[in-house]
């Protein structure tokens, strides 16, 4: 079934914000009182799940809702810190031409997210930002609810192991990334349906599915 819906993640998918977020995790670590991180630290933290990573730099789970909205707040700062990777709004905007209707999922806000969007922010038909409760899978719930569309129609694309995770968790298509914050072993080793090398892989991958169909 061709895809009518594609759902994105923002950091690390779209917005190039690794760098920003290098630059500033450590005072955010001195702040909340967990363990900073360390260049040798990097690469061993892009193959560690979520929950893996709050272990290891020993983040108090209690603080993580404030740690978020200091996050946000910072990253509505730093927005013009922060851009598109190269070739995003060209491969959105085919999709958006080839009748694929876009969303975000985001933990971020919805006003950081259209800031760092910019122009790019009008092809997407729904929005669904700020942490939640119950993560990303209540997210997608919802997105697909609002679209109206057949799980069977929608794929997520996503940087980290958690996005498989969710898109699992929904019945939905999945595709990661191999330019975001996790290592592309880490994702390749969680079998997403679709490995993305390289930004225009997206929408070479969805839309001749979606014009043979």
């Amino acid at each position: 079934m061709p895809t009518s819906l594609a759902i994105f993640d923002l950091d690390g998918t779209l917005a190039d914000s690794f760098p920003w977020f290098r630059r500033t995790i450590n005072d955010v670590a001195d702040r909340f009182g967990f363990r900073r991180v360390a260049d040798a630290d990097v690469e061993g933290l892009r193959h560690a799940s979520t929950r893996e990573i709050l272990n290891q730099l020993q983040v108090p789970l209690w603080k993580l809702p404030a740690i978020a909205r200091h996050v946000r707040r910072l990253k509505a700062e730093a927005a013009a810190e922060i851009a598109l990777f190269d070739g995003a709004e060209a491969m959105l905007q085919r999709l958006s031409d080839s009748g694929i209707r876009l969303a975000l999922v985001t933990s971020d806000s919805e006003a950081n997210a259209r800031q760092k969007l910019g122009d790019a922010a009008a092809l997407f038909a729904h929005f669904d930002c700020a942490a939640s409760l119950f993560g990303k899978p209540a997210k997608f719930r919802r997105v697909i609810r609002r679209a109206d569309v057949s799980p069977a129609e929608v794929i997520a694309i996503g940087d980290e192991v958690r996005d498989i995770e969710a898109a699992r968790a929904v019945g939905i298509a999945c595709g990661a990334v191999r330019w975001g914050y996790a290592a592309p072993a880490a994702l390749r080793a969680h079998r997403p349906d679709h490995m993305f090398e390289r930004i225009g892989d997206i929408a070479e991958t969805l839309c001749p599915m979606r014009q043979r169909a």
